[in-house]
Protein backbone atom coordinates (compact mmCIF):
# COMPACT_ATOMS: atom_id res chain seq x y z
CA UNK A 1 0.00 0.00 0.00
CA UNK A 2 0.83 3.39 -0.49
CA UNK A 3 0.54 6.33 1.32
CA UNK A 4 -1.27 9.69 0.49
CA UNK A 5 1.71 11.81 0.51
CA UNK A 6 3.87 9.24 -1.43
CA UNK A 7 0.83 9.11 -4.21
CA UNK A 8 0.50 12.74 -4.35
CA UNK A 9 4.22 12.87 -5.05
CA UNK A 10 4.38 10.26 -7.63
CA UNK A 11 1.40 12.42 -9.38
CA UNK A 12 2.94 15.14 -9.24
CA UNK A 13 6.91 13.73 -10.16
CA UNK A 14 5.75 11.81 -13.23
CA UNK A 15 9.56 9.97 -13.35
CA UNK A 16 9.19 8.85 -9.64
CA UNK A 17 4.98 7.66 -10.95
CA UNK A 18 6.72 5.73 -14.02
CA UNK A 19 10.05 4.05 -12.10
CA UNK A 20 7.39 2.92 -9.09
CA UNK A 21 5.05 1.25 -12.19
CA UNK A 22 8.29 -0.21 -13.49
CA UNK A 23 9.31 -1.31 -10.51
CA UNK A 24 5.70 -3.20 -9.60
CA UNK A 25 6.58 -4.63 -13.06
CA UNK A 26 10.02 -6.29 -12.38
CA UNK A 27 8.85 -7.26 -8.87
CA UNK A 28 5.30 -9.14 -10.24
CA UNK A 29 3.32 -6.80 -8.47
CA UNK A 30 5.46 -6.89 -5.23
CA UNK A 31 4.78 -10.41 -5.01
CA UNK A 32 9.15 -11.16 -4.56
CA UNK A 33 11.28 -9.07 -2.80
CA UNK A 34 14.20 -9.05 -4.74
CA UNK A 35 15.05 -10.44 -8.27
CA UNK A 36 14.54 -14.06 -7.90
CA UNK A 37 16.24 -14.95 -11.49
CA UNK A 38 19.75 -13.70 -9.78
CA UNK A 39 22.33 -16.08 -8.07
CA UNK A 40 22.80 -17.13 -4.80
CA UNK A 41 26.42 -15.99 -4.29
CA UNK A 42 26.94 -18.44 -1.62
CA UNK A 43 26.64 -21.51 -3.34
CA UNK A 44 28.94 -20.75 -6.23
CA UNK A 45 32.34 -22.13 -6.14
CA UNK A 46 34.66 -19.31 -4.77
CA UNK A 47 37.31 -19.48 -1.82
CA UNK A 48 37.61 -15.26 -2.27
CA UNK A 49 34.57 -12.89 -3.38
CA UNK A 50 35.95 -9.42 -4.40
CA UNK A 51 32.56 -6.93 -4.86
CA UNK A 52 32.87 -3.69 -6.68
CA UNK A 53 30.24 -1.77 -5.51
CA UNK A 54 27.54 -0.52 -9.05
CA UNK A 55 29.71 -1.96 -11.39
CA UNK A 56 28.50 -2.99 -14.41
CA UNK A 57 29.43 -5.85 -16.85
CA UNK A 58 30.15 -3.44 -19.78
CA UNK A 59 32.20 -1.07 -18.13
CA UNK A 60 34.13 -4.10 -16.39
CA UNK A 61 34.96 -5.33 -19.56
CA UNK A 62 36.17 -2.14 -21.05
CA UNK A 63 38.20 -1.25 -18.46
CA UNK A 64 39.05 -4.18 -16.45
CA UNK A 65 43.09 -5.95 -16.85
CA UNK A 66 42.56 -8.18 -14.14
CA UNK A 67 43.95 -11.57 -15.14
CA UNK A 68 41.21 -14.27 -15.17
CA UNK A 69 38.67 -16.16 -17.01
CA UNK A 70 35.52 -13.14 -16.97
CA UNK A 71 32.30 -14.83 -17.25
CA UNK A 72 28.99 -13.09 -16.44
CA UNK A 73 26.05 -13.29 -13.98
CA UNK A 74 22.68 -11.98 -13.06
CA UNK A 75 22.28 -10.83 -9.53
CA UNK A 76 19.90 -10.73 -7.21
CA UNK A 77 19.27 -7.05 -6.89
CA UNK A 78 19.43 -3.69 -8.27
CA UNK A 79 20.35 -1.89 -5.11
CA UNK A 80 22.93 -3.25 -2.45
CA UNK A 81 19.63 -3.35 -0.13
CA UNK A 82 18.00 -5.85 -2.11
CA UNK A 83 21.21 -7.95 -3.11
CA UNK A 84 21.54 -8.57 0.92
CA UNK A 85 18.31 -9.46 1.45
CA UNK A 86 18.47 -12.26 -1.88
CA UNK A 87 22.20 -13.54 -0.43
CA UNK A 88 21.73 -12.61 3.15
CA UNK A 89 18.93 -12.74 4.51
CA UNK A 90 18.23 -15.27 7.62
CA UNK A 91 21.10 -17.31 6.69
CA UNK A 92 24.06 -19.06 8.73
CA UNK A 93 26.79 -18.51 6.85
CA UNK A 94 29.79 -19.43 9.44
CA UNK A 95 32.13 -20.16 6.81
CA UNK A 96 32.57 -16.97 5.52
CA UNK A 97 34.37 -13.55 6.66
CA UNK A 98 32.72 -9.95 5.34
CA UNK A 99 34.69 -7.41 4.93
CA UNK A 100 33.11 -4.03 4.08
CA UNK A 101 32.86 -0.67 3.53
CA UNK A 102 29.57 -0.59 2.65
CA UNK A 103 27.13 0.18 5.61
CA UNK A 104 24.04 -1.56 4.51
CA UNK A 105 24.52 -4.63 6.20
CA UNK A 106 24.90 -2.97 9.95
CA UNK A 107 21.96 -0.68 8.61
CA UNK A 108 19.74 -3.47 8.11
CA UNK A 109 20.72 -6.06 10.14
CA UNK A 110 17.78 -6.70 12.85
CA UNK A 111 15.38 -7.72 10.26
CA UNK A 112 18.41 -9.36 8.17
CA UNK A 113 19.24 -11.93 10.42
CA UNK A 114 22.57 -13.12 9.07
CA UNK A 115 24.68 -14.56 11.11
CA UNK A 116 28.44 -14.78 9.88
CA UNK A 117 31.79 -15.94 11.27
CA UNK A 118 32.79 -12.06 11.51
CA UNK A 119 32.12 -8.72 9.88
CA UNK A 120 34.38 -6.29 9.69
CA UNK A 121 33.22 -3.32 9.36
CA UNK A 122 35.57 -0.83 7.60
CA UNK A 123 33.61 2.03 7.04
CA UNK A 124 33.59 3.02 10.97
CA UNK A 125 35.71 5.04 12.26
CA UNK A 126 39.76 4.05 11.60
CA UNK A 127 38.18 3.32 7.37
CA UNK A 128 36.62 6.23 6.80
CA UNK A 129 38.20 9.19 4.77
CA UNK A 130 36.75 12.64 6.18
CA UNK A 131 38.07 14.76 3.30
CA UNK A 132 36.51 12.12 0.44
CA UNK A 133 33.65 10.92 2.46
CA UNK A 134 34.17 7.28 1.48
CA UNK A 135 36.53 4.45 2.47
CA UNK A 136 39.05 4.71 -0.50
CA UNK A 137 39.91 1.35 -2.40
CA UNK A 138 43.38 0.80 -0.46
CA UNK A 139 41.72 1.12 2.72
CA UNK A 140 39.53 -1.70 1.92
CA UNK A 141 42.46 -4.04 0.23
CA UNK A 142 44.47 -3.30 3.75
CA UNK A 143 41.41 -4.50 5.92
CA UNK A 144 40.61 -7.78 3.07
CA UNK A 145 44.45 -8.60 3.48
CA UNK A 146 44.40 -8.86 7.33
CA UNK A 147 41.01 -10.68 7.24
CA UNK A 148 43.17 -12.99 5.24
CA UNK A 149 45.67 -13.89 8.03
CA UNK A 150 43.71 -14.04 10.81
CA UNK A 151 40.43 -16.09 9.08
CA UNK A 152 42.78 -18.37 7.09
CA UNK A 153 40.12 -21.05 6.80
CA UNK A 154 37.05 -18.97 5.66
CA UNK A 155 35.52 -17.95 2.96
CA UNK A 156 36.74 -14.34 2.27
CA UNK A 157 33.97 -11.65 1.08
CA UNK A 158 35.12 -8.26 0.43
CA UNK A 159 32.84 -5.26 -0.63
CA UNK A 160 34.75 -2.41 -1.77
CA UNK A 161 32.61 0.94 -2.73
CA UNK A 162 34.04 2.13 -5.59
CA UNK A 163 33.20 2.37 -8.55
CA UNK A 164 29.86 3.88 -6.45
CA UNK A 165 29.27 7.48 -5.55
CA UNK A 166 31.46 9.54 -4.34
CA UNK A 167 33.70 9.99 -7.38
CA UNK A 168 37.00 10.52 -5.91
CA UNK A 169 38.65 11.33 -8.57
CA UNK A 170 36.25 13.80 -9.51
CA UNK A 171 36.47 17.39 -7.61
CA UNK A 172 34.82 19.61 -10.31
CA UNK A 173 31.88 17.28 -12.21
CA UNK A 174 30.32 19.52 -14.50
CA UNK A 175 26.60 20.05 -14.63
CA UNK A 176 23.90 22.39 -16.35
CA UNK A 177 24.75 25.92 -15.00
CA UNK A 178 21.37 26.78 -15.15
CA UNK A 179 20.88 24.53 -12.59
CA UNK A 180 20.96 25.59 -8.83
CA UNK A 181 23.40 22.51 -7.72
CA UNK A 182 25.84 23.99 -4.68
CA UNK A 183 28.87 21.49 -5.06
CA UNK A 184 28.29 18.94 -7.45
CA UNK A 185 29.90 16.14 -5.39
CA UNK A 186 27.86 16.54 -2.56
CA UNK A 187 25.41 13.67 -2.32
CA UNK A 188 22.49 15.97 -2.31
CA UNK A 189 23.43 17.19 -6.22
CA UNK A 190 23.93 13.19 -6.84
CA UNK A 191 20.78 12.51 -5.21
CA UNK A 192 18.61 15.06 -7.77
CA UNK A 193 20.75 13.48 -11.01
CA UNK A 194 18.94 10.10 -9.87
CA UNK A 195 15.99 11.80 -9.50
CA UNK A 196 15.24 13.95 -12.82
CA UNK A 197 15.82 17.13 -11.09
CA UNK A 198 19.36 17.86 -12.46
CA UNK A 199 20.92 16.71 -16.07
CA UNK A 200 24.46 16.79 -16.43
CA UNK A 201 25.88 15.59 -19.36
CA UNK A 202 25.84 11.91 -19.84
CA UNK A 203 29.41 11.93 -20.96
CA UNK A 204 30.83 13.93 -17.87
CA UNK A 205 28.52 11.22 -15.32
CA UNK A 206 30.83 8.24 -17.74
CA UNK A 207 33.65 10.07 -16.97
CA UNK A 208 33.64 9.95 -13.25
CA UNK A 209 32.34 6.69 -12.98
CA UNK A 210 34.75 4.92 -15.04
CA UNK A 211 37.69 7.41 -13.25
CA UNK A 212 36.51 5.48 -10.45
CA UNK A 213 36.77 2.11 -11.82
CA UNK A 214 39.78 2.49 -12.68
CA UNK A 215 41.06 4.46 -9.23
CA UNK A 216 39.97 0.91 -7.65
CA UNK A 217 41.46 -1.89 -10.04
CA UNK A 218 45.04 -1.82 -8.72
CA UNK A 219 43.89 -2.40 -5.52
CA UNK A 220 41.78 -5.44 -6.70
CA UNK A 221 45.16 -6.41 -8.33
CA UNK A 222 46.70 -5.98 -5.13
CA UNK A 223 44.52 -8.43 -3.22
CA UNK A 224 44.36 -10.80 -6.03
CA UNK A 225 48.18 -11.44 -5.94
CA UNK A 226 48.54 -11.76 -2.44
CA UNK A 227 45.40 -13.97 -1.34
CA UNK A 228 45.41 -17.44 -2.24
CA UNK A 229 42.48 -20.03 -3.73
CA UNK A 230 40.20 -19.02 -6.32
CA UNK A 231 39.05 -15.82 -5.59
CA UNK A 232 36.04 -13.94 -8.03
CA UNK A 233 35.70 -10.35 -8.74
CA UNK A 234 31.91 -9.14 -9.26
CA UNK A 235 29.42 -6.65 -7.95
CA UNK A 236 26.20 -6.40 -6.27
CA UNK A 237 24.23 -4.69 -8.97
CA UNK A 238 25.20 -2.17 -11.83
CA UNK A 239 24.47 1.00 -12.75
CA UNK A 240 22.30 3.12 -15.00
CA UNK A 241 23.46 6.45 -16.87
CA UNK A 242 20.50 8.03 -18.54
CA UNK A 243 19.39 4.46 -20.24
CA UNK A 244 16.12 3.61 -20.58
CA UNK A 245 13.98 1.33 -18.51
CA UNK A 246 10.92 -0.57 -18.89
CA UNK A 247 8.67 -1.15 -19.69
CA UNK A 248 7.97 2.30 -19.21
CA UNK A 249 11.02 4.31 -21.07
CA UNK A 250 12.07 6.60 -18.63
CA UNK A 251 15.50 7.53 -18.30
CA UNK A 252 17.46 6.40 -14.89
CA UNK A 253 20.46 7.12 -13.53
CA UNK A 254 21.78 5.19 -10.58
CA UNK A 255 20.71 1.96 -8.71
CA UNK A 256 17.00 2.23 -7.77
CA UNK A 257 15.83 -0.96 -6.53
CA UNK A 258 13.44 -3.43 -7.78
CA UNK A 259 14.02 -2.75 -11.34
CA UNK A 260 15.98 -5.33 -13.12
CA UNK A 261 17.20 -4.39 -16.51
CA UNK A 262 20.17 -5.45 -17.59
CA UNK A 263 22.41 -2.95 -16.71
CA UNK A 264 21.29 -3.06 -13.40
CA UNK A 265 21.71 -6.76 -12.81
CA UNK A 266 24.13 -8.05 -15.55
CA UNK A 267 27.29 -8.12 -13.88
CA UNK A 268 30.80 -9.08 -13.92
CA UNK A 269 32.10 -12.77 -12.85
CA UNK A 270 35.67 -12.61 -12.95
CA UNK A 271 37.37 -16.07 -11.78
CA UNK A 272 41.28 -15.86 -11.09
CA UNK A 273 43.21 -19.15 -9.80
CA UNK A 274 45.99 -18.59 -7.36
CA UNK A 275 47.85 -21.62 -5.38
CA UNK A 276 45.79 -23.75 -3.27
CA UNK A 277 42.08 -23.61 -2.53
CA UNK A 278 41.08 -22.96 1.41
CA UNK A 279 39.93 -25.86 3.46
CA UNK A 280 36.96 -23.94 5.34
CA UNK A 281 35.73 -24.28 8.38
CA UNK A 282 31.83 -23.53 9.71
CA UNK A 283 33.00 -22.70 13.29
CA UNK A 284 30.16 -20.74 15.58
CA UNK A 285 30.51 -16.64 14.85
CA UNK A 286 32.77 -14.17 16.39
CA UNK A 287 30.56 -11.98 19.03
CA UNK A 288 30.47 -8.80 17.28
CA UNK A 289 31.79 -6.06 19.84
CA UNK A 290 31.45 -2.85 17.45
CA UNK A 291 28.53 -0.51 17.86
CA UNK A 292 27.97 2.67 15.71
CA UNK A 293 25.55 5.68 17.24
CA UNK A 294 22.29 5.01 14.44
CA UNK A 295 23.03 9.07 13.45
CA UNK A 296 26.64 8.04 12.33
CA UNK A 297 25.22 5.18 10.33
CA UNK A 298 23.07 7.70 8.41
CA UNK A 299 25.37 9.97 7.57
CA UNK A 300 28.07 7.62 6.11
CA UNK A 301 25.21 6.63 3.99
CA UNK A 302 23.89 9.95 2.90
CA UNK A 303 27.88 10.80 2.10
CA UNK A 304 27.57 7.54 -0.08
CA UNK A 305 24.66 9.05 -1.82
CA UNK A 306 21.86 6.84 -0.24
CA UNK A 307 18.64 8.65 1.09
Amino acid sequence: MYSLSQLRRGLSTPSLFFREANRLYHRRLNQQGYNTDGVDIFTEDWDNLLLLDACRYDMFTEQSTLEGRLEHRTSRGSSTREFLKGNFQNRELHDTVYVTANPQLYRHRDWLGASLHAVEHVWMEEGWDETRQTVLPETTTEAALDAAKRYPDKRLLVHYLQPHYPFITDETLPFDDSQPLGNPNEPASWYHVMTGDLSPSTADIWRAYRDNLDRALPHVERLLNDIEGRTVVTSDHGNMVGERAWPFPIREWGHPRGIYTEKLVKVPWLIHESGNRKSTAADEPKQETDHVASDVVERRLEDLGYT
